[in-house]
């Protein structure tokens, strides 16, 4: 039985922030010794319904994913001017390692069960086949924490 917080303790994802992503995916690619992988662009708010801190926003993303085992990717993410946790975080940080991903079931239910344990929702949105809610996790986890969930 699997009584860790989200129903399971596999990381799907690692994203990365960073400012050139063709540069970058192609640094990722030379390193694994694989090929670019093809960037793609997040849909309008009129696709994802994207919200920030509660609030509507148009932000976008250009987005390379690396295959780096059966269910792992590093997701390469360069995000636009919109306000965003991505853009946040680049503006804040810099470039580096922005969240662990979970595939999860519940969304809402998660989401809330975090709220509880001091964990807020920061962005949330869907992409085709599913939905993300990014987790402000770093008092205790020291990361954002994105919570995928995907259609069956």
């Amino acid at each position: 039985m699997n009584n860790s917080v989200l129903g399971t303790k596999i990381v799907t994802q690692v994203g990365i922030i960073v400012r050139d992503i063709k540069k970058t995916a192609e640094k990722y690619a030379a390193f694994l010794g694989v090929d670019v992988p093809e960037i793609i662009v997040t849909g309008t708010y009129e696709e994802t319904g994207t919200q920030y801190k509660g609030e509507p926003t148009a932000a976008r993303a250009k987005l390379a994913f690396f295959k780096v085992g059966d269910t792992l990717d590093i997701e390469l993410i360069e995000p636009d001017e919109e306000p965003s946790t991505w853009r946040e975080f680049l503006d804040t940080k810099g470039e580096g390692v922005h969240h662990i991903a979970f595939v999860i079931k519940d969304m809402q239910g998660k989401v809330r069960r975090l709220a509880e344990m001091g964990m807020p929702l920061i962005q949330k949105g869907e992409y085709t086949g599913g939905r993300y809610s990014y987790i402000d996790c770093t008092q205790d986890l020291k990361v954002i924490v994105e919570l995928l969930e995907n259609d069956d």
